[in-house]
């Protein structure tokens, strides 16, 4: 072969190495780049959210208890306490970047419509609850996680991920978040009438009437009601109490404090039991399943609250056991400053309805529709009654007009008849 040959063949191979070695980066840097996006997808969808306690926003009146008994693998731990806050502020802003519909506001923002955090209208075990105004002059509540609260940033993303996609006229509203400077912050509408928990017990506050306690009852069945049947998946509050129930400057209800709350469809893992002492499904405790039927016990405990303002720490349930003894025994346990200002019947019936969502058996607990249903037929049939009675006011005021109009006119002849 000649020297010129040589040279070809030379050349020939060289190119030949350079397409392979090419071909060989290309598809190496195809396959990082698609594994790399494997694995961002698959972070994305580990986050989770292993909820805690939230009380109402007038917790400096609730005396109730807590259960949080969390089990959690020890390599998890160890990674928490050795990851550094930034690391995890960082991730959290990452996150609340892609959370859906949740306006964000600078620590700037809130320490300005919080007056510099002085008007402090609550304390939690989340953190201290503020009142503030904001730019555009809505009145808002403002609940800053505390610094020593362990598990607070699960319990805010809980909180933003549900009421993010959760809008109901019975759920309080979450209208903004703030996470900068290393703060954590959830704000919600104000609820100028606080808790329904410090309006039975606080006896500087006004008497709730039993229409208003009706009222109360219906939308709070409304509130669950949509959790359980109108949210896709259902979602399970898992602490539903009176310190977690609160009012609007009308007396309309809503359901709040969603920091303990699962999706009904979930990966089965064993979080621990939750709650609140007093107000905790039996059946939960022994099976450690929590079911939408653990929410419906829970708003049986509030139905009572409501007939008798007795709170759970104070034996309710026993009161109630003695009540169910007779038909009227509800009458001896109920809120004496109703005695003589509601109808009894309308007490009895609503009372049935407590018992029934307070069954030990959770199969033989109604569903939250026909509880719902339940209330509203107590209501209507209140305005029936009262619509009778205003039509036999009514006659009787026509009646009683006719007979003076009638005498009147006998006066005016008997006048006639002396003149003449």
């Amino acid at each position: 072969m000649s020297q010129s040959d040589f040279i070809i063949i030379g050349v020939s191979v060289g190119l030949a190495l350079v397409i392979l070695l090419a071909s060989l980066a290309f598809f190496g840097i195809r396959w990082y780049e698609k594994h790399a996006h494997l694995r961002r997808c698959a972070n994305e969808r580990s986050v989770t959210t292993l909820p805690i306690r939230m009380n109402g926003l007038d917790t400096s009146t609730d005396f109730s208890a807590s259960l949080s008994i969390s089990i959690a693998s020890g390599a998890s731990e160890n990674h928490q306490k050795n990851s550094p806050f930034n690391w995890r502020s960082h991730q959290n802003k990452e996150w609340l970047a892609s959370a859906s519909g949740i306006p964000r506001y600078s620590y700037k923002d809130i320490q300005k419509a919080t007056q510099n955090f002085t008007t402090l209208i609550g304390q939690g075990s989340f953190g201290p609850v503020y009142k503030a105004v904001m730019a555009t002059g809505e009145i808002v509540a403002v609940k800053a996680l505390a610094s020593d609260s362990k598990q607070g940033e699960k319990e805010f993303q809980t909180e933003v991920s549900l009421l993010g996609r959760l809008h109901h006229r019975n759920l309080v509203n979450l209208v903004g978040c703030c996470v900068d400077k290393g703060q954590h912050m959830l704000i919600y509408e104000f609820m100028s009438n606080g808790s329904l928990a410090n309006l039975l017990y606080n006896e500087k506050e006004r008497v709730l009437d039993w229409e208003e306690r009706l009222q109360i009852a219906l939308d709070i069945s409304h509130g669950i009601e949509y959790l359980h049947e109108g949210a896709v998946p259902p979602v399970i509050h898992r602490d539903l109490k009176s310190a977690n129930i609160l009012l609007d400057g009308t007396m309309r209800a809503k359901v709040a404090d969603f920091g303990l709350s699962k999706e009904e469809v979930f990966d089965g893992r064993n979080s621990g039991l939750k709650g609140t002492y007093g107000y905790i499904d039996p059946a939960y405790i022994s099976t450690n399943k929590f079911t939408t039927k653990s929410d419906i016990y829970s708003f049986g405990v509030i139905i009572f609250e409501l007939i008798t303002a007795i709170h759970p720490h104070q034996n309710l349930m026993e009161y109630i056991d003695l009540a169910s003894m007779s038909a009227d025994g509800v009458d001896e346990i109920l809120d004496k400053r109703l005695v003589g200002k509601c109808n009894p019947n309308e007490v009895r019936r609503l009372a049935n309805i407590g018992h029934r969502c307070l069954h030990k058996l959770q199969r033989k607990r109604p569903l939250i529709g026909e509880v719902s249903r339940a209330i509203l037929k107590i209501k209507e049939r209140r305005l029936v009654k009262n619509d009778e009675a205003s039509f036999a006011r009514s006659d009787i005021s026509r009646t009683v007009s006719l007979i003076e109009d009638h005498q009147v006119e006998l006066s005016n002849m008997a006048s006639m008849m002396e003149r003449d």
